[in-house]
């Protein structure tokens, strides 16, 4: 690390699916002038069948890179970000390089789960909104924006993304330094989570 350059301020950003976590993180890092925004999903590993395949347990997560990432640009080093196809479900071969900054967020829906995450976050975030609210939101997103039938969201909601839900998401609700309403208006979220990281002591 440059010994004139603080060490980032991590932010961790957990919440069920489609709480509005992803939305939030962007807009408060649009408002930083040096940020980067690390995705959980970025770290999935390569799948053989995604019929079968469950998403929503932290095994399906190269949670160990992710974390080796996040400690070598808290050391102020570039990493090489995986990049994966999630229409091959698989990673590609080359990495996306990205240089530290002043505000990392790391979002994504098991990041609180896992405590070495947790220990290298300076302020850790979980995003609420009721189970009927998320999956009225994913079914608008994977049916408008993704191509999907119906059915087969709601299957996989069913059969992974609930269950996944209640045995690891919700818990880590509770490692949370504060717990944002995902219902609220996008620009009070905003303005209220770029405030916590102002009070931290963060780059906002």
């Amino acid at each position: 690390m440059q010994p004139d350059r603080p060490a980032p301020f991590v932010v961790l950003v957990a919440g069920g699916t489609a709480s509005g976590k992803t939305t939030l993180v962007n807009r408060v890092a649009g408002r930083a002038a040096d940020s980067l925004v690390l995705s959980h999903d970025r770290y999935y590993l390569d799948v053989v069948d995604p019929k079968r395949h469950n998403y929503d347990e932290p095994a399906a997560l190269d949670t160990a890179q992710l974390v080796h990432d996040l400690e070598r640009l808290r050391a102020g080093q570039p990493v090489a970000l995986p990049r994966y196809d999630f229409a091959t479900h698989s990673r590609l071969a080359e990495g996306e390089l990205v240089q530290p900054a002043a505000l990392i967020f790391v979002e994504g829906i098991l990041v609180m789960a896992d405590r070495r995450l947790r220990q290298l976050a300076d302020l850790r975030v979980f995003v609420h909104a009721p189970a009927d609210v998320r999956l009225a939101r994913r079914l608008e997103r994977d049916i408008v924006a993704r191509g999907r039938e119906p059915e087969g969201v709601l299957r996989q909601y069913l059969s992974t993304v609930r269950p996944g839900h209640r045995r690891h998401v919700e818990p880590s609700r509770f490692h949370a330094d504060v717990v944002v309403d995902g219902e609220a208006p996008i620009d009070v979220m905003t303005a209220g989570l770029a405030a916590m990281i102002h009070a931290r002591g963060g780059p906002l």
